[in-house]
């Protein structure tokens, strides 16, 4: 086959956003795993190359016009999911953002082929955009190969001095949108810090004083409203001397701050995908997170709580931060096991696969 992939997430403020990973990875796990295609890029704005047969694009934002109105050859395109349509209410489209989102779910029923990440996104596109449950391939993601356990201690020693980091701290790695329930979060750390959960801790005060929340992510740090409100909070509930703000970090500090973390939280409401999950679980980091979404399909081994109940999060995070020493080996023997599944390897087989249906 002769494969024409849109890299423009590659030339955009999404680059290092998760379409960007994505398109990334993406290109080179086909490029590595199925190399008897070939491939041609090309970004908004450029004609499709000439003589190719598929035309993919692995992005999909519905109030925003990136799919061709029309179009002859075969097209397939990546809707990560429909996350602002499921909950409107959060997410205010205008009207503007209405008259768009009919554009592209005409444009969206025209394709011949729709990738999705979770088998909660596909439900939502079948309901939101009125596709074919036959039309649309379920692929779920990988964490890229980079997230691993280090076993080199200066390197994690430089970055655990680097970032000021204790010796334990529960690590947050993500956006500030509205689904990521980060107040749930922020609530359920400031039970932590007020009291003792769970008598096991009694006598055990220097967790309570020494814990910190680690929060990674551009939005943490940059000015808007969502972050004014976090700031906000953190701020009235005497929280600023607990929890650290790194904001965006290069992959390999990324990597190595999962390595360092005693428990990794994911409080979603509600996913798409959520693959940092599987970044920690590759690191060898306990995994606490809900079932909001596609979340309980990768969740596996790890910890599940309910993100409407602070109390439920703060319960999975304690559970986590005083498991006996085998238990921890064993959580992590068993998310290493279960994370072993996800592969870009396997994502370029099924993408490919995807691709001839949508030339049968």
């Amino acid at each position: 086959m002769r494969i024409a992939i849109d890299t423009t997430p590659l030339e955009t403020g999404h680059k290092d956003r998760g379409v960007g990973r994505y398109t990334k990875l993406l290109i080179e796990a086909l490029q590595k795993y199925e190399g008897n295609h070939s491939y041609h890029f090309f970004t908004r704005g450029q004609k499709v190359p000439k003589n190719v047969d598929i035309v993919h694009y692995p992005y999909f934002d519905p109030f925003f016009i990136a799919l061709p109105v029309f179009h002859t050859l075969p097209i397939v395109v990546t809707v990560h999911d429909l996350i602002p349509l499921v909950f409107p209410e959060h997410f205010p489209a205008g009207i503007r953002g209405r008259l768009k989102w009919q554009v592209q779910r005409w444009s969206l029923g025209r394709t011949t082929r729709i990738i999705t990440d979770s088998e909660s996104s596909k439900r939502d596109i079948i309901r939101l955009a009125g596709i074919s449950p036959q039309s649309i391939d379920v692929i779920r993601l990988a964490a890229a190969p980079a997230f691993r356990q280090i076993s080199d201690k200066e390197v994690l020693k430089k970055v655990r001095k680097n970032y000021d980091l204790p010796e334990k701290f529960v690590l947050y790695v993500g956006d500030i949108n509205w689904n990521k329930n980060i107040f749930g979060m922020l609530k359920a750390f400031k039970i932590i810090k007020s009291q003792i959960l769970d008598s096991r801790l009694r006598g055990n005060d220097n967790l309570l004083k020494k814990l910190k929340l680690v929060l990674v992510g551009k939005g943490f740090v940059h000015e808007s409203v969502e972050a004014n409100e976090i700031n906000a909070y953190i701020a009235a509930h005497k929280l600023d001397d607990d929890i650290v703000r790194v904001g965006g970090v290069v992959l390999e500090d990324l990597v190595a701050l999962y390595n360092l973390a005693s428990v990794y939280i994911q409080p979603s409401f509600y996913e798409g995908f959520g693959l940092p999950v599987l970044e920690a679980m590759s690191c060898g980091t306990v995994v606490v997170t809900t079932g909001g979404g596609s979340l309980i399909e990768i969740a596996g081994p790890a910890m599940v709580v309910e993100p409407n109940d602070p109390d439920d999060i703060a319960r999975g995070l304690m559970d986590a931060l005083t498991m006996p020493v085998r238990d921890r080996k064993d959580s992590i023997h068993k998310q290493s096991v279960w994370g072993q599944q996800f592969s870009w390897e396997r994502v370029a087989r099924e993408t490919i696969e995807s691709y001839k249906s949508a030339l049968a």
